[in-house]
């Protein structure tokens, strides 16, 4: 099953006291990097995150968003810090004797310093805050997967459209060559009787110079070579997995058979057909690098 590198997912979850929402969208990458922005209630959960995380995706670099929001009607509740309030009301007693003026400090008054009083959140059992988690980011990971491999079906079919053009380029390049030594005969053949002007010629110095060009232009190897990548590559969009890397590396393989194959030609049917299936080699390339 072919994923691209590009997804996106959402999941949201909640209960009566709290709602978890998590997004994440990916981009190529050679590996997986995954960056994970969460609020500070949900900090300590980032490595079980990652772990998770790594259950879905072998490849791409990840973003994940995820946001918590309290429900609940009592979230938070008034603290008093006495001993703070006590270090207020000494330190003011002191003022007094020191400047020689009037203590008309109140209640009122001691209650407005800084944190005499504060609002604390209340503490939250921390497996049923992670069980909430990781409930929403699986089905978070579950939707992207599915964005991933809808994607990937459609490179998928692309790609073996590109390969079964490549396949009339190497059947037209296969034809070609017997038919491109045939003619260099017979130019052979007709310049020296031009040149001899009806001397007879010898047939096995003929032979000896067509074998040579024939061998120098010989691109038997790298057709068989291409046909077996085109294959290995239709076969490995068949399959299971992670499959980016290992098409990747096909396709350097193609592009050092078509480049032989250029390097080659001197015949320019060839070389254009030869340009085309390179063209199409990158342009495979190029989308592979969207393939997990």
């Amino acid at each position: 099953m072919v994923k691209s590198m590009t997804g996106f997912g959402r999941c949201e979850v909640a209960d009566s006291q709290i709602k978890i929402t998590v997004e994440m969208k990916a981009v190529n990458h050679r590996y997986l990097d995954a960056g994970i922005k969460l609020p500070k209630k949900l900090s300590v959960f980032e490595t079980p995150i990652r772990s998770l995380l790594k259950e879905y995706i072998e490849r791409g670099k990840v973003d994940v968003y995820v946001s918590y929001q309290d429900l609940s009607q009592n979230c938070s509740a008034l603290k008093y810090n006495e001993a703070l309030a006590g270090q207020y009301l000494t330190y003011l007693k002191q003022m007094a004797l020191t400047f020689g003026i009037e203590n008309d400090i109140r209640v009122s008054a001691l209650s407005r310093y800084p944190e005499v009083f504060v609002m604390e959140e209340e503490d939250t059992d921390e497996n049923e805050l992670w069980s909430l988690l990781e409930k929403a980011v699986r089905g978070a990971c579950e939707k992207f997967v599915e964005s991933r491999i809808a994607e990937g079906e459609h490179l998928k079919t692309d790609l073996i459209a590109k390969l079964d053009t490549m396949v009339t380029y190497v059947d037209f390049i296969e034809k070609r060559s017997p038919e491109i030594i045939s003619e260099y005969r017979t130019k052979l053949v007709t310049k020296i009787h031009d040149l001899l002007e009806g001397v007879s010629v010898d047939e096995g110095r003929i032979a000896t110079e067509v074998t040579l060009f024939a061998d120098k232009i010989c691109v038997d190897e790298e057709i068989v070579r291409l046909r077996s990548h085109i294959k290995a590559m239709k076969d490995v969009l068949q399959s299971e997995g992670s499959v980016g890397r290992k098409l990747d590396f096909i396709a350097q393989e193609m592009n050092r058979e078509a480049n032989t194959i250029l390097s080659k030609s001197n015949d320019l049917q060839i070389s254009d057909i030869g340009i085309n299936l390179k063209t199409d080699i990158e342009k495979v390339r190029e989308q592979i690098q969207n393939i997990e």
